[in-house]
């Protein structure tokens, strides 16, 4: 079960003042699931309008309704698990989404996958999260337990030319379990949780 003060404690680092990601990467995608068009920066170089609207769009995951909206699922083990999308999200996370070619391939599986018959885009953030220590009176004490490295992903249907709208489905990699990193899981978002987004999310965890 995902902790919902966990979640809440890193969107408290996810505002304009407490901003805790560096990069944003993403793909604009046709109604076939076809890339139209890419881009990948560094958050410093955002305007602050645009600062805002990515931090809101990568809230939307962790903040989202814990164990409804957003659940955790385990990667497979041993050989099951390079059917998976774990050595690709595990590479995107540790070069900091630094390798085009790799978001490449990632845009196009997700197009393989996700039929829509509609625009949309996916949306990629590399966070980076340096887990202060609580004492167990829950107060905040001087010093770290660890830095929590990070990826969000938002995928949302296009509102307008190159607007995303609300995410409608995502994902928070490595998992944040009692707050520290707990990488053969993964915390899975489907804004409708009555109707997930199954393909997609097979993919993700090697089901096919």
């Amino acid at each position: 079960m995902i902790s919902r003060e966990d979640m809440l404690e890193l969107t408290r680092r996810m505002t304009p003042a407490r901003n805790c990601f560096s990069r944003v990467a993403g793909a604009y995608m046709d109604s076939e699931g076809y890339e139209d068009g890419t881009f990948n920066i560094s958050f410093r170089n955002l305007n602050q309008a645009e600062t805002k609207k990515n931090l809101a769009l990568a809230k939307t995951i962790p903040f989202s309704k814990t164990n409804e909206q957003l659940k955790e699922y385990s990667f497979p083990e041993g050989a099951a698990r390079k059917k998976s999308m774990w050595a690709m999200l595990s590479a995107l996370q540790k070069n900091r989404l630094q390798d085009d070619a790799l978001l490449s391939i990632l845009y196009e599986v997700i197009g393989e996958n996700y039929p829509t018959g509609r625009e949309y885009s996916v949306f990629l953030f590399s966070g980076s999260y340096d887990v202060p220590v609580k004492g167990t009176d829950g107060a905040w004490l001087d010093g770290s337990e660890e830095v929590y490295d990070f990826l969000v992903m938002a995928i949302s249907p296009l509102v307008g030319e190159y607007e995303p709208g609300e995410p409608e489905f995502g994902f928070l990699f490595p998992a944040f379990s009692e707050r520290s990193s707990d990488n053969d899981m993964i915390e899975i978002y489907n804004k409708d949780p009555e109707h997930p987004k199954s393909g997609l999310m097979d993919l993700i965890l090697g089901r096919n």
